[in-house]
């Protein structure tokens, strides 16, 4: 509660309190599915390597950046500015933009792959594929709700 009352729509939070605010509560939910999107896209193999290929990328950079980007808010460096806000807002836009387009071509690939799972093999990595599709949609939707949350703090400032 005390969190809550300390912080004010306006503020960036820093420290502890990026666990406790909207929308940076997101940030670990984001890292665990952006996570189990790249394990599990990378534990199957790459066919066709070119829309894999853009899954992969985008996973790996939105882990990236969102692990530097709660870094930098969790180390309070951000200097509570709207500037920072704003940049919060953008980044997690275009995020959820990426996460999005890569999620709708794997599951594309998922569907043209249920013909391959007649063999015990290709069942395997046609459900690994179903996986990967589930948590890419769950990691875009985090992404917008973060987006969401980060445009009515940025308007707030």
């Amino acid at each position: 509660m005390a969190s809550t009352t300390a912080q004010h729509m306006g503020n960036l939070p820093s420290g502890m309190g990026i666990c406790t605010t909207i929308p940076d509560i997101f940030y670990v939910p984001e890292l665990i599915f952006g996570g189990l999107t790249w394990c599990l896209v990378a534990s199957t193999k790459v066919q066709p390597a070119n829309p894999l290929g853009w899954v992969m990328f985008v996973s790996v950079f939105c882990f990236t950046v969102t692990f530097l980007w709660a870094i930098i808010f969790g180390c309070g460096a951000h200097r509570n500015s709207g500037a920072w806000a704003a940049a919060d807002f953008a980044y997690h836009g275009i995020a959820a933009f990426f996460y999005l387009s890569s999620s709708v071509a794997l599951a594309y690939v998922t569907l043209g792959m249920k013909d391959l799972a007649t063999s015990s093999e290709g069942l395997r990595l046609y459900r690994i594929d179903i996986a990967a599709v589930v948590f890419s949609y769950v990691a875009t939707l985090l992404y917008f709700l973060h987006t969401i949350f980060s445009a009515l703090r940025w308007k707030s400032f």
